[in-house]
């Protein structure tokens, strides 16, 4: 499976699309994503960031978690993606892919 944690943008084609990190992590505990993209900032930081669902990533990793084959952060933040990014990789000694994206979103007036 390919998850798309984001609050505003449409997923790609093929891809199963998450709201809040609540509902990235459950499907992340079934084992069955092989990649995963996550939006940095969503509607409502009182129900958690994409950052949050690193930090669940990293804590289940140390317990034998295996992560996805491939991470991507996306965020129109390309500062807040860049720094969420590089904790992942020294946080998994880069046992998985991540890349990332800085997304810019307009909308016509």
């Amino acid at each position: 499976m390919k998850l798309y944690l984001d609050d505003e943008r449409t997923e790609p084609e093929g891809w199963t699309r998450t709201y809040w990190p609540d509902e990235t992590i459950k499907l992340l505990q079934t084992g069955n994503v092989v990649e995963l993209s996550l939006d940095h900032d969503l509607g409502d930081d009182t129900r958690g960031t994409g950052y949050d669902v690193l930090l669940w990533l990293e804590e289940a990793v140390v317990n034998g978690f295996v992560p996805p084959q491939r991470i991507v952060i996306h965020s129109a933040k390309c500062l807040r993606q860049s720094t969420a990014s590089n904790v992942w990789q020294r946080k998994t000694g880069g046992r998985s892919s991540t890349e990332t994206a800085c997304v810019r979103s307009y909308r016509r007036a």
